[in-house]
């Protein structure tokens, strides 16, 4: 008996970005607000990570919300109908839930059904591991067209009295769709990670430890030192690798988008990149903090807004936390 050739599904050539979206939380924090419980003081916070207020939600505004509104927005600008749309990708580590995904339901509220939908979790890598498969998965023909979308209630999983992350974190969304393009407009990335580090950053215990009463509520924290190190030294070799990936230079680039960890680290990276002063710099942490999975496409949508004439022009975006998980690529943006 004779086995049949099995058929294989054939995409796009290429992919790009076609728009983004954003939802910050609604509530301003300062930094005023929480250097009491951490025997700190704003001109610290501000010194070590460049952060004067940050976004956090309202108890009763949830991820999912959050990642509902910036995925709107992005398909309103994007031109695509919502019923086109066939993967969405959630990049996310406090979806409160452990199941049912976040994405089948960002995909049902925006009219995506029965598009293919799931979470993934590489904590601040996130957003760039999920382009990097909305792109293989579109050229592949497994999708046609992906909403791919960082969404972080991180103040669900702070301890207040925590000095190493907690007043580093917010709240938001940041979306993006993707689709079929004449021209690149994702580059190949430079992905990976390091579990002989996962300590460094993480939860400080399990929810099997709060069921069964040996732990409190499980938070985030980071050797904060050991992260600093691994981001300003491994990940500036990264970034300088996805620009050899893009066939590139740090010359053709008209804006930087690094992950919004630190500002120490935003201005490290710029040095060892060697960047002109042409290349905008995302500096979203300021006002923002740290959103984790939704830093990335927040800070762009920002940096858009702010400078519209950006479009069209190539971006280096990189990700970069707990895992220890890395992802870079370099982009158009739309």
């Amino acid at each position: 008996m004779t086995t049949p050739t099995l058929q294989q599904s054939h995409g796009a050539q290429f992919t790009r970005i076609y728009s983004y979206g954003a939802a910050r939380g609604d509530l301003i924090v300062p930094n005023e607000e929480l250097v009491g419980p951490i025997n700190s003081s704003d001109e610290w916070i501000q010194q070590r990570t460049g952060i004067v207020t940050r976004t956090r939600a309202s108890h009763d505004v949830l991820a999912v919300d959050l990642a509902t509104d910036a995925a709107q927005e992005a398909i309103a600008k994007s031109g695509v109908a919502p019923e086109l749309i066939d993967l969405v990708i959630v990049a996310t580590i406090s979806n409160g839930r452990q199941t049912p995904s976040m994405a089948a339901v960002v995909a049902d509220r925006v009219g995506s059904n029965p598009a293919a939908a799931y979470d993934q979790n590489a904590a601040c890598a996130g957003f760039s591991y999920g382009v990097t498969q909305a792109d293989a998965l579109i050229r592949s023909g497994a999708a046609h067209y992906a909403l791919v979308i960082g969404a972080e209630k991180l103040s669900d999983m702070v301890d207040p009295t925590d000095r190493s992350i907690s007043f580093l974190l917010g709240d938001g969304a940041g979306a993006v769709v993707i689709g079929p393009s004449e021209t690149p407009g994702i580059a190949a990335a430079v992905w990976g990670s390091d579990g002989s580090r996962a300590d460094a950053v993480g939860m400080n215990a399990t929810l099997a430890d709060f069921r069964e009463g040996v732990a409190e509520w499980p938070t985030l924290r980071q050797e904060g030192q050991t992260v600093f190190r691994w981001a300003v030294w491994d990940m500036a070799k990264v970034a300088k690798r996805a620009l050899e990936a893009a066939g590139i230079t740090a010359d053709d680039l008209a804006a930087f988008i690094p992950h919004q960890a630190n500002m120490r680290i935003i201005d490290e990276f710029a040095k060892q990149l060697k960047l002109p002063e042409s290349v905008m710099i995302a500096r979203d942490i300021a006002t923002t903090g740290n959103t984790s999975a939704a830093s990335i496409p927040l800070a762009t949508h920002r940096l858009l807004e702010e400078h519209p004439e950006l479009s069209g022009g190539l971006a280096l975006q990189i990700g970069f936390g707990a895992g220890l998980v890395f992802g870079a690529q370099v982009v158009v943006l739309p």
